[in-house]
């Protein structure tokens, strides 16, 4: 899937059906300086707070409506947001039913999950790092949709780009603990380590809850430079892309 700037903000976008927009934002297109160079929209990286508002407003203008971000802290809880507001509150998963707004999930290796049943108008943006999936919020994202009217079979998704299973290294107890709950994550370092595939773990579990039209964005943030990633910063500031999604209007 090529980059497409928009306003300058430069994002890979997802066919989730009908009227629905979404997309995954990379580093490219936005005014903040090294080391966030330059489509930062994270608040909570060091960044000035007057650039992120900027970079955000990109991301609006490519999406089309007001973008509504959550405090995300490595759960299962889902928001659900149906108006425009800075922040839905704490959640790693946010659900809306209006294409009024946008919603989106920041991430920096972590995996970026899109969720849109075009026919319902139901959409769903989640952040699944190691802990969501594990506490089940990809599950819940899904059960929140369809309490909203969505099917499983309809519902489209775009598993966006995270830092892959032959970069994450983890201590060996750690792999076989988030294994023992989702088999798909084992997995082992380009170098040999013990390792967790994340974006395996995402894709196994869509797959048990009936989702059959699934996209992957295979790109390592580890090793791709036109995207964030924590773990290489190393300690270091970076900026955080996002995944975004608007349903029909």
């Amino acid at each position: 899937m090529p980059e497409v700037s928009h306003g300058l903000a430069e994002v890979i976008e997802v066919d989730l059906g009908p009227g629905v927009r979404a997309g995954f934002t990379t580093r490219a297109g936005g005014v903040s300086p090294a080391p966030w160079d330059t489509l930062n929209l994270g608040t909570a990286v060091q960044d000035d707070p007057g650039r992120v508002v900027r970079n955000r407003e990109r991301v609006a203008g490519w999406v089309g409506a007001p973008v509504v971000f959550a405090t995300q802290v490595h759960g299962a809880h889902v928001l659900q947001v149906d108006a425009a507001d800075a922040t839905a509150g704490t959640g790693d998963a946010l659900v809306s039913g209006t294409g009024a707004i946008a919603v989106a999930v920041l991430v920096a290796d972590c995996v970026p999950v899109l969720l849109a049943d075009a026919r319902a108008g139901v959409v769903a943006a989640v952040h699944a790092g190691r802990g969501g999936l594990v506490a089940g919020v990809v599950d819940a994202a899904v059960a929140a949709m369809v309490a909203r009217g969505a099917q499983p079979g309809r519902i489209r998704a775009a598993v966006g780009p995270s830092i892959a299973g032959v970069s994450y290294e983890v201590p060996a107890e750690l792999r076989d603990e988030v294994a023992a709950r989702h088999p798909a994550t084992w997995a082992t370092t380009s170098w040999g380590t013990p390792a967790l595939d994340l974006p395996a773990g995402v894709l196994a579990e869509l797959e048990r809850l009936g989702l059959r039209d699934v996209l992957h964005v295979a790109r390592d943030t580890w090793t791709d430079d036109a995207l964030f990633s924590h773990r290489r910063a190393g300690g270091r500031p970076t900026g955080r892309f996002a995944g975004v999604v608007r349903a029909p209007v």
